[in-house]
């Protein structure tokens, strides 16, 4: 195998890794309250131009960016929760699917009202240069925003699994009237769930500016890849999730070595029909 397979293998995986960051958030809405978000990929994007915001305006990287988009994010998903989604629980499905359908179309053109339709970047050099290893070459932005998003959708794993607020927010998922005669108030963790869901998109977005375009459709893209990888991972399934996400990034990076860029896209959405036919469930949901 060849230093630059591999080398697009491992930009595969890093960049894999930032999609199973933020679909791990609209996987664990799904599952608590059983609700498709469709603005999901509109606040990966209010992500991106947080952390081009805090640049422009205050010289900051990432170490700054991401924090800021992380705490914005996740203060406007406890917002949209209240305001929103507490109310389109109570009605029927199709309510839910326009009022988040809704969302991301305000949140977009308020954007494209305050920042215009030109696409943006990021100084390529704003996290580093490029690091030389074992013949491989990864840029220092790709490298940081795999890496870290790894680490943040296993630490939301284990926070789900291994503490007392994720036993409580599964709690909830469960069965909402036995959580509340156990004392656990519904409202709160499912607020929770927003403010982590938001909170990992807003991180995510923060992260993949750095080597990204930035421009108000880009959460178009990126929900339509949450979408993916949260249905070939399982509903519900953060470990799916993560795992899907990783696969994406690795076909898509192969596909558009090997084939062409402009048809990785394809690649990728025929292999997951392909797949989804034999195991509609996903990799590890549940039927």
């Amino acid at each position: 195998m060849s230093f630059v397979l591999v080398q697009v293998i491992v930009g595969g995986l890093l960049l894999g890794a930032v999609y199973a960051l933020f679909s791990s958030g609209l996987t664990l809405v799904w599952g608590m309250m059983n609700i498709v978000n469709f603005a999901h990929g509109d606040f990966v994007m209010l992500g991106m131009y947080v952390a081009y915001v805090v640049y422009t305006l205050m010289g900051g990287g990432p170490l700054l960016g991401a924090p800021l988009a992380t705490l914005v994010l996740a203060t406007l998903g406890i917002v949209v929760y209240f305001g929103l989604i507490r109310g389109i629980m109570k009605g029927p499905m199709l309510a839910q699917i326009l009022g988040t359908f809704g969302l991301a179309l305000l949140l977009r053109y308020s954007v494209f009202w305050w920042f215009g339709a030109n696409f943006l970047s990021m100084p390529p050099n704003i996290v580093g240069g490029t690091y030389a290893f074992a013949g491989l070459r990864i840029e220092a932005s790709r490298l940081l925003a795999g890496v870290v998003a790894l680490l943040v959708t296993l630490g939301l794993h284990l926070l789900l699994t291994r503490t007392s607020l994720g036993s409580k927010m599964l709690a909830v998922a469960e069965d909402q009237t036995a959580a509340q005669l156990m004392g656990i108030r519904p409202d709160t963790m499912q607020a929770i769930a927003w403010a982590i869901a938001a909170g990992a998109t807003g991180l995510a977005g923060a992260l993949i500016a750095n080597f990204f375009y930035i421009v108000p459709t880009v959460g178009e893209t990126l929900g339509i890849v949450a979408f993916v990888t949260v249905s070939l991972g399982g509903f519900g399934s953060v470990p799916g999730a993560l795992v899907a996400g990783l696969l994406i990034g690795v076909i898509e990076s192969l596909s558009g070595y090997l084939i062409g860029a402009i048809y990785k896209d394809i690649v990728v959405y025929v292999l997951f029909l392909f797949f989804l036919w034999f195991r509609p469930q996903g990799l590890m949901g549940k039927m």
